[in-house]
């Protein structure tokens, strides 16, 4: 496999071996096809080292050894959300991004490129349960958690299995076309690019992590309960701020204003209930809007449907002769 474009896997002690079998599936795939990509798994000894769920992960190489490659994938795992990544890892990261073209964290892996300062300056995502302690650890790094990947130059991120498929699928489009990566999604029964995260968490509506904690408590205080009286007074008394200075937080922060914020949370909520199959009454007023005639004009605001018209755009047309396989 002389004309094998090289993937080169780092691993380390409690990597989350799921996370890997995902995207590398999808190479897998490209080569029953007829593509050729070779992996290469690296750690930072060389030796091999155990996964979270206890399985010995063969090594090839180690990290310090590599050879060229045309990507490289930094796993995940659930160590380094809630613990410091090792100096050697980070040491074994930079030097990896010097020895490819592409390079790419899985899940939690963002917090390995992190702690080796190859996000400094890059939007990045991860998995949405720790995107708020990566942009914590890592206030240079603008994190967004309404993209299943992210690449931000050369430099790419994804979340957790599936959005680690897209991930892989997308460098695999960069390479062979999206018609070639369509057909490999197909084959693998995934969707190309799909939209994930789209529970209407409060942070997942503008896709960015705010830096500042009390934003963030007020953004989950909102999320909890889009039915409460969020006037700009209550929402400021909630995060100690005065009017002003929560006004010119969100700009600063998100973008938008805190009545904007609400209306678009609530019309989360109230999208997802319609698009679950109940009322615009009953929607309108479970997110908040109080009567069925506000959520409507939000519907036309946001998507420029009514909510019965928009309901009929999502469905696909009816073809005669063809059976859905669900």
């Amino acid at each position: 496999m002389s004309d094998a474009r090289k993937i080169g896997v780092l691993v380390f002690p409690g990597a989350c071996l799921l996370d890997l079998a995902g995207p590398l599936e999808v190479f897998a795939e490209a080569n029953q096809r007829g593509r050729q990509y070779e992996v290469q798994t690296l750690s930072v000894s060389g030796e091999d080292v155990t996964a979270s769920m206890g399985m010995r992960i063969p090594v090839d190489a180690s990290a310090f050894a590599a050879e060229q490659f045309d990507m490289v994938l930094v796993a995940g795992g659930e160590i380094f959300p809630t613990s410091p990544v090792t100096a050697p890892l980070v040491e074994a990261a930079r030097h990896l991004s010097t020895r490819t073209h592409r390079l790419a964290s899985i899940c939690t892996g963002a917090f390995v490129l992190g702690a080796a300062g190859l996000l400094s300056g890059h939007t990045a995502t991860t998995h949405p349960d720790h995107a708020a302690e990566l942009a914590t650890r890592h206030p240079t790094i603008t994190v967004r958690t309404d993209r299943s990947y992210v690449k931000s130059g050369t430099v790419y991120s994804s979340g957790c299995f599936t959005a680690a498929i897209d991930l892989a699928l997308a460098l695999f489009a960069e390479e062979h076309g999206t018609a070639e990566a369509r057909d490999v999604a197909r084959s693998l029964i995934v969707f190309q690019q799909r939209r994930t995260h789209r529970a209407p968490h409060s942070e997942l509506l503008t896709g960015i992590v705010p830096r500042n904690i009390a934003l963030r408590e007020l953004l989950q205080h909102i999320n909890e309960d889009p039915v409460g009286p969020h006037t700009l007074a209550d929402l400021a008394a909630y995060a100690h701020m005065s009017p002003r200075q929560l006004s010119r937080l969100f700009r600063t922060e998100l973008n938008t204003t805190p009545q904007k914020y609400v209306e678009s949370t609530r019309f989360a909520v109230a999208k997802a209930l319609v698009e679950s199959g109940h009322s615009v009454a009953f929607a309108a007023a479970n997110a908040g809007f109080g009567t069925p005639e506000a959520l409507r004009r939000s519907f036309v605001t946001h998507t420029g449907f009514s909510p019965s018209e928009y309901l009929r755009q999502q469905r696909p047309p009816h073809r005669s002769g063809h059976t859905s396989l669900g």
